[in-house]
């Protein structure tokens, strides 16, 4: 586990614009030297704002999108189009402006597929989904993916992985159910720590005041079960972006000075 780095910028909005540039950057050369690249996406406002700043990048089409695997770190189990689906927002935030082939659009299973309302069995399937897509050379059960994002929640949460419940305690299996989520809805299917951890980079968005108290706690020390995104960390890289507000109960020694 390599020391997380740390960027801070103005406000939001320039959060979102700079992480999608980055994301550009490093999808272009994943598919440079490997002919492909796998992001995983997280939803909530960091997320979509993310998303919605990328599909205004003038040079989003520098990405060849026939390329590109998209995954979820976790997932609202509704129905399909459910508004409230990452999914859904995401479709709307940038995919449907893109033209991606929708066999490399790997949403979670919806409350209504072909799992119906078992939440078990559909994230268990999603499993099996992420089994097949892996490489012998990723050395594991899900792709090594070049970046997964984390939207980090004022409880510290991540995907939905909440503090002190059972999901982040997991430690075999790659995709779980989650029930009595304490933000609803309550039931919902994320990534497990250890396929989080598979990935080259993980990247955790964190903007606003009300993510303050989070990040100060994630980066001080805190263990994972009480903390799940200071448990969240990439082979190669951890990046932390934020904005001015959710760094300002950060120790000023811990991050250099904002770089926009």
């Amino acid at each position: 586990m390599t020391p997380p780095q740390l960027v801070v910028h103005r406000d939001k909005e320039l959060m979102a614009q700079a992480a999608a540039a980055r994301l550009i950057t490093k999808v272009v050369d994943a598919q440079a030297s490997r002919g492909r690249a796998s992001v995983v996406l997280t939803g909530g406002r960091n997320g979509n704002g993310l998303l919605a700043a990328l599909a205004a990048a003038p040079a989003r089409d520098a990405i060849d999108w026939a390329r590109l695997d998209l995954w979820w770190g976790d997932e609202r189990f509704l129905p399909e189009g459910d508004p409230e689906r990452n999914a859904t927002q995401a479709r709307e935030a940038l995919l449907d402006a893109v033209g991606m082939d929708p066999a490399r659009v790997h949403a979670m299973p919806a409350s209504d597929g072909p799992y119906g309302d078992d939440v078990d069995a559909a994230a268990a399937g999603y499993a099996d989904e992420l089994a097949a897509a892996a490489r012998p050379e990723d050395h594991g059960p899900v792709p090594a993916f070049d970046v997964l994002m984390l939207g980090v929640g004022p409880d510290t949460h991540v995907a939905s992985l909440f503090p002190e419940l059972p999901a982040v305690r997991e430690t075999e299996r790659t995709v779980v159910g989650v029930r009595g989520a304490p933000k609803p809805p309550p039931v919902r299917v994320s990534l497990t720590l250890p396929a989080i951890r598979a990935a080259r980079e993980v990247w955790l968005l964190a903007a606003g005041e009300d993510k303050a108290e989070a990040a100060a706690i994630a980066l001080s020390g805190a263990g994972e079960i009480q903390a799940p995104a200071a448990g969240a960390y990439g082979r190669s890289r951890t990046l932390w972006l934020l904005d001015t507000a959710a760094a300002s109960r950060l120790p000023r020694g811990l991050y250099p000075p904002a770089s926009a």
